[in-house]
């Protein structure tokens, strides 16, 4: 689903619509639109192939659509204008910076494609390289920076022009773990601080869940979810959705039964009480998935009461995987194979019963057509 043009915000800085994308006989972006309001932090989610950085290039400039019904940054139709006369700054995963070049020379870059004076060039490069907290590498070289030290850099060359929209183009790809957590907090503390248009493509879904205040999710072209980083993690609107955005288990079954807020899954004899998605009306008899994450469900030695209001079934636990902060534990149930999430786990019973709220068990449809609205 993608954010609907008659229900813009008041105050959109970016506005795509019908953005078609075509190489050959090959259709990377399928009439995608989307609009995005100033000052929020939106991430373009999706695997590899799913059009997430053609979109992202068709906003800078740096790729020129099939088709586009509109195009415009802060109110300024800007289709068949130049990537260098569009008032948006693009980071990359391999940071672009001029080996050459000192770090204040870098930053000051872009100023100087402007025709700033030399004293308000170094000024600001001063003030961008005090905001990305790396104040006294004006005279140093790119070669003497680490690659952390490196990224803030570019940072710093991207946001000292002072741009509309700042687009990230998988720019903590190339660090490594520790490093890369550093810069999402790193990143969020800037986009909260200066206010600024984010714009992150990622294939990452920790990191568009730590950094986003929305999440536009792209599989074959087209958005198929757009929505807080909460509804994607626990409110997936289709089986991609769910499996792409982790959920351990994802199974299928039929609807046999409905109730005013709920519906009742059959599978393999056994009946699961869950929830279906917000606009999703299942009929009896249609076969749907069921996604339920790990850390909802618990391990136990007897099964739910009826007044417990808890889907129970039988499990044996077989293979337990310790992961430093918790333990994955497979349970073999008539369902199938579930993965249950444990932090402190006691002592384990041979043979016991699995057990969740309906509440956490999501109901969809297994039609993961990507039709937008």
């Amino acid at each position: 689903m993608a954010a609907a043009s008659d229900n813009r915000p008041a105050d959109p800085i970016l506005v795509v619509r019908d953005a078609t994308r075509r190489f050959g006989n090959v259709v990377a972006l399928d009439r995608v639109s989307l609009t995005v309001p100033r000052g929020d932090f939106v991430t373009l989610l999706g695997p590899s192939g799913s059009g997430k950085t053609t979109l992202l290039r068709i906003v800078a400039g740096l790729e020129t659509p099939s088709e586009i019904a509109e195009l415009s940054i802060s109110g300024q139709d800007v289709r068949g204008i130049p990537a260098n006369h569009r008032n948006v700054a693009t980071v990359f995963q391999h940071y672009g910076l001029f080996p050459h070049m000192s770090v204040g020379e870098n930053i000051e870059y872009g100023l100087l494609v402007r025709k700033r004076p030399a004293e308000e060039r170094r000024r600001r490069a001063k003030e961008a390289l005090e905001m990305v907290r790396l104040p006294d590498k004006y005279d140093r070289r790119v070669h003497q920076l680490s690659g952390g030290e490196r990224q803030r850099i570019a940072l710093a060359r991207a946001l000292v022009t002072e741009p509309d929209v700042l687009l990230l183009d998988e720019p903590l790809g190339a660090l490594d773990e520790r490093l890369r957590r550093d810069m999402q907090v790193e990143l969020l503390r800037l986009q909260k601080s200066l206010g600024t248009t984010f714009i992150l493509v990622t294939h990452s879904q920790e990191e568009a869940l730590t950094m986003s205040g929305r999440i536009v999710l792209l599989n074959h072209g087209r958005i198929v979810q757009d929505g807080s980083p909460q509804d994607l993690f626990d409110r997936p609107q289709s089986r991609f959705v769910a499996d792409f955005m982790g959920i351990e288990n994802v199974l299928e079954g039929r609807i046999t039964e409905l109730r005013s807020r709920a519906a009742i899954v059959s599978i393999n004899g056994a009946e699961i009480v869950g929830c279906p998605i917000p606009g999703f009306a299942p009929a009896v008899g249609e076969k749907v998935f069921f996604a339920i994450r790990a850390e909802r469900l618990r391990i136990s030695d007897s099964p739910a009461l009826s007044d417990e209001n808890l889907n129970s079934v039988r499990c044996e636990p077989r293979l337990r995987i310790y992961k430093g902060n918790h333990y994955d534990t497979e349970l073999e149930t008539p369902v199938g194979t579930l993965l249950c999430r444990q932090v402190d786990v006691g002592q384990i019973p041979e043979s016991g019963y699995a057990l969740w709220e309906p509440r956490h068990c999501v109901i969809g449809p297994l039609d993961s057509a990507t039709r937008q609205s």
